[in-house]
């Protein structure tokens, strides 16, 4: 576990495609949700899960409300990074659980982000102004707001889109 870091993990998706809520999905015996939340304990010395409370997923840890009636990740970003007690941080979608702890500990500490995109990504608290700015003017892309990239594995960064994407 690193100090000064704080994990967020993102589980408010609408799961459209998936078809029901992600984070409840199993991989391995266990949801995503239980996957991710530890590797970023291992990760990270904060940890926080932000997304609507009125999903009323039962996990088994407190989650944030993302505070607005939106479901896009920039919402799950800017929440997760007010409630955090640390400079830097990592952002991680729930439907990522082959991203290692070492690669979730790399994004956070150099606050950076995949070369394919801006989640997972390490995120500051200081880049909440931007991120806030972006939100209230309609703005919901993540691109742009860090441009600092370390260049990753594709295997950690597949997403899980479909239940089909859980099965090797």
């Amino acid at each position: 576990m690193a100090p000064g870091l704080t994990g967020i993990l993102l589980v408010g998706g609408a799961s459209v495609r998936f078809g029901t809520p992600k984070a409840l999905a199993q991989i391995d015996g266990r949801t995503l949700a239980d996957v991710a939340w530890e590797k970023l304990g291992a990760a990270c010395d904060e940890r926080i899960a932000v997304g609507k409370v009125a999903d009323e997923l039962p996990l088994p840890f407190e989650l944030v409300d993302d505070g607005i009636d939106l479901r896009a990740p920039i919402a799950g970003v800017i929440a997760g990074l007010r409630a955090a007690s640390n400079e830097h941080c990592v952002v991680v979608p729930v439907d990522c659980p082959w991203l290692t702890v070492d690669t979730i500990r790399l994004l956070a500490e150099q606050t950076a982000q995949p070369h394919t995109g801006p989640l997972p990504g390490g995120y500051a608290r200081s880049m909440l102004p931007e991120l806030e700015r972006r939100l209230e003017a309609g703005e919901l892309s993540l691109r742009g707001v860090n441009d600092n990239t370390v260049v990753l594995q594709l295997a950690e960064l597949r997403d899980a889109d479909v239940p089909d994407d859980l099965v090797d």
